[in-house]
């Protein structure tokens, strides 16, 4: 995206902006704490050379865990003040403890002056030089065709509203593309910015277009329209926003962050934040190898008996569907026959005669689902994500419930709160009820409901109740 791309200049301008910040602080931290604190001649010895290599690279890391890199042109100046405040605290108590807390001091006054020099000083090292590099961001993106290119969804009445209020507030940061209409004689905008098309060819203008915001501005009447109008356009890159309705306002669901703009709400495509996205991944990554490591004997177990329970391949590959839509193979343990579906795609039911007697076992202790820990290992999947379906039964339940797909927007999972509460589904009707939980999941990430679920899901293991 464009978006991405306009990123990167700025992105390196705060990566060595933070970087000298990181060097001048520790610098002035070991000045002050000599000259202060110990009342010695300050002397450039090897802690201070080791702290001058080893500090920056912490203080990188920290930031990039915090997100502070992940959309620099969406980084206004509160929340990079925040983002400062926040991880100098977090960053000044980690060194503390970790090198500081160690040396020898003539009181401890002496410990609390380290720590509050140490935060202090990198604290203003790294906020004014990022406030002064954020304030150039601020006027790159307020100059004329410079800001996120912004497509409104709608062409009534209430579009001309918003796209007043919009323009005539002078922090605007939104540069007008043009306008989709959803129906054919709403197109009062067309003395105002350009007509891009109908909502049925916004697939087209997607592909020709790079749009970093949405904004809806639809008729209450056609509010029925809102789940397949967010369908089509929160891909996870561009931001979308939305009118509230009062009922919304009212209940206090609405979060303002912006106090000068339209009354607009942002619609949250990922609610886990970045920092709990990388220890989820990292989780992943290391409890998968330690599963892999640590169950090698069940799988040379399950191997043998896989073998010896019929004829066939120990492991079985099928082609799921994963993240942004994209095609793996998934890996398990045979659980039924060969050529189990020679007559076409078909779910298994509780007394399914194609699974064999081991298969069945299998199944309920969740033993054919281990393999899949290589899957995590590969990045194709997570341990806890929705489960992943073949195409041809989400083409099926996508025409029942479209919302269906919102599910690829992130990694499929070996466990799931859906297969928590059903297990295998036996039909279209009971993959939609084990929908609604990962629905509600999806909307609820976070790294204490996937340890819940990876509790519960041990349980299931433990007392072999999977279904």
């Amino acid at each position: 995206m464009v978006l991405g791309m306009k990123n990167r200049p700025w992105i390196f301008l705060f990566l060595i902006s933070d970087y000298l910040s990181s060097v001048v602080s520790w610098s002035l931290f070991f000045f002050l704490r000599k000259i202060w604190i110990e009342n010695e001649v300050f002397r450039a010895d090897d802690n201070f050379w080791l702290g001058l290599f080893l500090i920056p690279i912490f203080w990188m890391f920290l930031y990039f865990i915090q997100g502070t890199y992940l959309e620099m042109r969406r980084m206004f100046r509160l929340k990079m003040l925040n983002l400062t405040m926040s991880g100098s605290i977090i960053g000044s108590l980690i060194i503390f403890f970790a090198i500081i807390l160690d040396d020898q001091v003539r009181g401890y006054e002496g410990y609390y002056w380290n720590l509050l020099i140490l935060f202090c000083v990198h604290f203003l090292c790294t906020a004014i030089p990022r406030l002064f590099i954020n304030t150039l961001l601020i006027h790159s993106i307020r100059r004329p065709n410079n800001g996120f290119k912004t497509v409104i969804i709608g062409g009534t009445e209430k579009a001309i509203d918003i796209y007043e209020e919009i323009k005539k507030n002078s922090k605007n940061v939104n540069t007008f593309i043009g306008y989709v209409n959803m129906n054919g004689n709403d197109r009062k905008l067309d003395d105002t910015i350009p007509y891009l098309g109908h909502f049925e060819e916004l697939d087209e203008i997607k592909r020709r277009l790079d749009i970093d915001e949405y904004i809806i501005a639809i008729e209450s009447s056609e509010h029925n329209k809102l789940m397949n109008i967010l369908l089509k356009i929160d891909d996870g890159k561009a931001r979308v926003k939305s009118l509230p309705d009062t009922y919304v306002i009212l209940s206090g669901t609405v979060k303002m962050t912006n106090i000068y703009g339209a009354l607009l709400l942002e619609v949250i495509s990922d609610v886990m934040p970045f920092w709990q996205r990388i220890i989820k991944r990292a989780m992943d990554f290391m409890l998968s190898f330690m599963a892999i490591v640590i169950l090698l004997p069940f799988y040379l177990f399950s191997a043998a008996a896989v073998k010896l329970s019929s004829p066939g391949p120990i492991f079985f590959l099928q082609d799921r569907v994963g993240k942004n839509g994209k095609v793996f193979k998934i890996i398990k343990f045979r659980t039924m026959v060969m050529n189990a579906e020679r007559n076409g795609p078909q779910l298994s039911s509780k007394d399914d005669p194609r699974i064999t007697k081991v298969g069945k076992f299998m199944r309920k202790t969740r033993l054919d689902e281990f393999p899949q820990f290589i899957n995590v290992l590969i990045g194709d999947m997570s341990i806890v994500g929705p489960r992943p379906e073949r195409q041809f039964y989400i083409d099926q339940i996508a025409k029942i419930q479209p919302q269906y797909n919102q599910l690829t927007k992130v990694r499929p999972g070996i466990t799931s709160w859906g297969q928590v509460k059903f297990g295998y589904a036996e039909n279209v009707d009971q993959m939609l009820q084990r929908m609604k939980f990962d629905l509600l999941y999806l909307k609820n990430r976070s790294l204490s409901l996937d340890i819940k679920i990876i509790f519960y899901t041990f349980i299931i293991v433990l007392k072999a109740e999977g279904k």
